[in-house]
């Protein structure tokens, strides 16, 4: 579909103060990590609260193919998927290999191609027209030096074909992950498996998003999985079996993000139903950040709450760790009293589309201004008017463009369906969030740290 052809959403305006209470689906992150942890396991897993949404499909996808039973109902809605490992990952042959569509899913792209080298014969990979574009030459890379075979036409990335060969030697392997965390996370969760399990040293600059590195870790030991990553920059996966165990999901917290923003850019107030009081989740940092732009955050009983009505503020962060909150920080950023700055996110270029140039070309279409750093964002607010916010295939791109939308009357969104990779009928969630009314003073609370 060009982009002419893709159909424009009419972001709603609010009206009033929105006050509601929301449920977001379970976390991608965690959903897919899991997903890849049970068919690695030497029995079954069940899976609780799984996402289920365009990326997660397209894991359990890539599974079956592999030869792994994934039991998740009609369309995945079944309330528990069950997961048996296949005795031996399945691949294709010479004339006809297995193969995997990894969409736009980074989850999918960087982790699947590890855990295909064990598979009993060749597994071709491709993806999105864009996904060709995206950094995977250091992982493609990393897996040869551990011993993978790769036919990639010498491009770096897709589509290749990964010769799997029932075993991976493993070992020591160095890389420069700036681009993606993802890069560790990949070899972290199929380095078990390997031979001599996989020593993985970064020789970069800092890496990105390091929480969903915490994220990994605390999920392979929790599968059975022992890592050492005592020493900063590095990280040992030892030989091991991976057991087969409960799964349960947290909602995504960084899904919740447009609906907390609706809180503060229309002073009204938003509750996130079943908030972990402690998590790995990067989305967890909306808790700070938020406080910071003017919102009044509590923690009750039932899940985080996010009251706004004393203004917006700028915000001057660094965002490395956090950089997947950009877009909504940045929509909010626009319709700010205050300059704001983030920096810390250049590798947001290599995300589903380069997210620092989207952002500023869509805000300054608005009538926004929108600087283009190095490494990040210079917000300056304006006056914003009506027009078409360009999502560019991307969930999060989406999500900002209907933030906006709120309080600046007339903006379209181009292809809402974008928000199906995370986030199933974000429409109708968001159009049920503007219908709601509560009462938030009924929930006892206490000041989130």
């Amino acid at each position: 579909m060009t982009s002419a052809e893709k159909i424009l959403w009419s972001a709603p305006s609010a009206g009033r103060p929105v006050t509601a209470d929301v449920r977001v689906p379970g976390s991608k992150s965690a959903t897919n990590r899991a997903l890849l942890l049970a068919a690695l396991a030497d029995g079954p897993s069940t899976i609780t609260g799984g996402l289920r949404a365009r990326d997660s499909m397209l894991m359990i996808d890539a599974l079956r193919e592999l030869g792994v039973t994934v039991e998740a109902g009609d369309r995945y809605d079944a309330p528990d998927w069950r997961v048996t490992p296949a005795p031996r990952l399945l691949g294709g042959t010479a004339g006809d290999p297995a193969r995997v569509d990894v969409g736009l899913a980074g989850t999918v792209m960087r982790f699947l191609p590890p855990v295909a080298a064990l598979a009993d014969g060749p597994v071709y990979f491709d993806g999105d027209p864009y996904a060709r574009s995206r950094p995977m030459g250091t992982l493609l890379q990393a897996l040869r030096d551990l011993g993978v075979r790769i036919d990639d036409g010498g491009r770096n990335a897709f589509p290749f074909l990964v010769e799997g060969a029932g075993a991976v030697p493993g070992g020591l392997v160095e890389l420069d992950a700036t681009a993606s965390s993802q890069f560790i996370s990949a070899l972290l969760l199929a380095g078990s498996r390997y031979e001599h399990g996989v020593e993985i040293r970064h020789i970069g600059g800092p890496v990105p998003s390091q929480p969903h590195i915490d994220m990994t870790v605390e999920m392979v030991r929790a599968a059975g999985g022992t890592v050492d990553d005592t020493e900063p920059g590095r990280w040992r996966v030892t030989p091991s079996v991976l057991r087969g165990r409960a799964w349960a999901i947290e909602p995504d917290l960084s899904n919740a993000a447009p609906f907390l923003a609706a809180a503060l850019v229309t002073g009204g107030t938003v509750t996130v139903a079943d908030w972990p009081a402690a998590t790995t989740q990067p989305g967890d940092a909306l808790r700070g950040l938020l406080r910071e732009m003017g919102a009044r955050v509590e923690h009750t009983k039932a899940g985080l709450t996010v009251s706004g009505g004393a203004g917006v503020h700028g915000l001057d962060a660094d965002l490395r760790d956090v950089g997947e909150l950009t877009p909504t920080l940045a929509a909010i950023a626009a319709l700010a009293d205050s300059p704001s700055r983030f920096t810390g996110i250049g590798h947001l270029r290599g995300h589903e589309t380069d997210r620092l140039a989207a952002l500023a070309r869509e805000l300054n279409g608005l009538g926004g201004d929108v600087t283009e750093e190095p490494d990040g964002l210079l917000i300056r607010p304006r006056a914003l008017h009506g027009g078409v916010f360009a999502t560019y295939d991307d969930h999060r791109m989406a999500t900002a463009g209907a933030i906006l939308g709120l309080v600046v009357p007339g903006i379209e969104v181009e292809d809402i369906a974008a928000t199906g990779k995370t986030l199933p009928d974000f429409p109708a969630m968001w159009a049920a969030m503007l219908a709601a009314d509560h009462d938030p003073s009924a929930a006892s609370a206490e000041v989130a740290g």
